[in-house]
């Protein structure tokens, strides 16, 4: 008799025109369809980052990488008439893998925006292969496309139409707040059902021995030596301090003596933010709060403005107690504005704050949201209807969230969803 493996298992394809390691909701949509409902799932996305590691080693998930489409030449010389031809060459990709490069689905699941060419690329292709077409609603193409040209402009207008006429094409719909449901259904006539994000069970709270071994990976990243000079860096540049730290041993928030692994009474305090950096996150504000905390420590304490800072950051790293706490902010992830805001970071003239921006593996990001003290997220939305991913990975580490301000409501209710599933 044929075991039951051998049975004819169902089959969904997951499909993203970007980075699918910067689409965690997506992977988790994959994870959640192989292990759950125990589908087949393809992933057809641009390449880039890497997934999670689940994703990865989930022999039931099935990674399709496109190449990205790069027209920087012809962007030069006409904007317009290089997105017109990128989305083209984007369509007949899409249309290859989806319906010559991965087995026939019964569902195609797709992450909007972007619309164009996804949402006709997709519904072309689940008319071919006669399966079920779904959109995950994470914001409005038009308004992302608005923040760069405006929202009268003329290819928004045009792209506004191309979203809402293909979005009305699907089989169905998910979105993730409550607010963006109602602005699918009354302005657009699409029924969408509310799917609240979760994060998945590797973004907990750090034990403290991964803390550890945390720490000492990143430790060259958080203290480089050569190139950075500051409150964080300082104590590497001095011999003596240089010469007692062990790498394996010792980083700037923990130490180990034998076995026994401890955080630093005179560490930092750890504050994270992830972002695309992109235009819809003003992280001047952010730049600004730092300088604020800076300079009301140095009047509190009646500082004056000429203090030698070399001085003071050497006291610190050699373990003086400051009544007040050095500020590390971390700020992870890639994209157009990184360099824009590096640059005014280095302008900055801090005593007590500190940032490093990186980029993390999957495994390890988690893993340093589970070790700040606090996390940042300045998020604000094109259409003011969606919730960044990002704060829901932060409350599955149980990490306080400072944010850009959101409607309550939909904030109350995704974080009494996911205390419902964690009690």
């Amino acid at each position: 008799m044929p075991s039951k493996e051998k049975k004819t298992r169902g089959r969904a394809a997951v499909v993203v025109l970007g980075d699918i390691g910067r689409s965690p909701r997506m992977q988790y949509h994959a994870l959640s369809l192989a292990q759950q409902a125990n589908l087949q799932v393809d992933i057809v996305a641009n390449g880039g980052s890497d997934p999670y590691v689940a994703i990865r080693e989930n022999h039931s998930i099935h990674l399709y990488q496109m190449r990205s489409v790069q027209l920087k030449g012809l962007s030069k010389i006409s904007s317009a008439l290089a997105l017109i031809i990128k989305a083209a060459v984007q369509f007949v990709i899409l249309v290859w893998f989806l319906c010559v490069r991965i087995p026939p689905p019964d569902v195609f699941i797709v992450q909007n925006p972007p619309s164009v060419p996804t949402l006709a690329a997709v519904k072309l292709a689940s008319w071919l292969r006669r399966s079920k077409f779904i959109i995950d609603w994470h914001n409005f193409g038009y308004t992302l496309l608005g923040l760069s040209h405006g929202r009268s402009h003329i290819i928004v207008k045009i792209y506004h139409w191309f979203e809402s006429y293909f979005g009305r094409m699907a089989d169905g719909s998910l979105c993730v707040t409550r607010a963006m449901q109602h602005e699918l259904a009354e302005n657009w006539g699409i029924n969408a059902t509310v799917l609240y994000d979760q994060p998945p069970e590797f973004f907990h709270p750090t034990p403290l021995m991964e803390k550890h071994e945390l720490f000492c990976r990143l430790q060259s990243d958080i203290c480089p030596p050569t190139g950075i000079y500051d409150c964080i860096n300082a104590g590497l540049y001095n011999a003596d301090a240089f010469n007692e730290l062990d790498p394996v041993r010792d980083s700037l928030f923990t130490s180990q003596v034998s076995n026994v692994i401890s955080l630093k009474p005179n560490r930092p305090a750890l504050v994270v933010s992830s972002t695309s950096w992109t235009p819809d996150e003003d992280f001047s504000i952010l730049l600004q709060a730092a300088l604020m905390y800076d300079r009301r420590v140095a009047a509190i304490l009646g500082e004056d403005d000429y203090i030698a800072e070399e001085k003071l950051w050497i006291d610190i790293s050699k373990g003086e107690q400051q009544l007040y706490p050095r500020l590390l902010f971390v700020i992870t992830g890639k994209g157009p504005e990184r360099r824009k805001y590096e640059e005014q970071i280095k302008k900055l003239k801090l005593r007590r704050v500190a940032f490093r921006t990186m980029w993390l593996s999957a495994e390890d990001y988690p893993l340093l949201l589970g070790s700040a003290d606090v996390g940042v997220s300045l998020h604000t939305s094109s259409s003011g209807l969606d919730l960044p991913m990002k704060v829901v990975d932060m409350f599955g580490c149980g990490l306080p969230v400072c944010a850009a301000s959101y409607s309550w409501y939909e904030v109350q209710r995704t974080y009494s969803f996911l205390n419902a599933l964690t009690n």
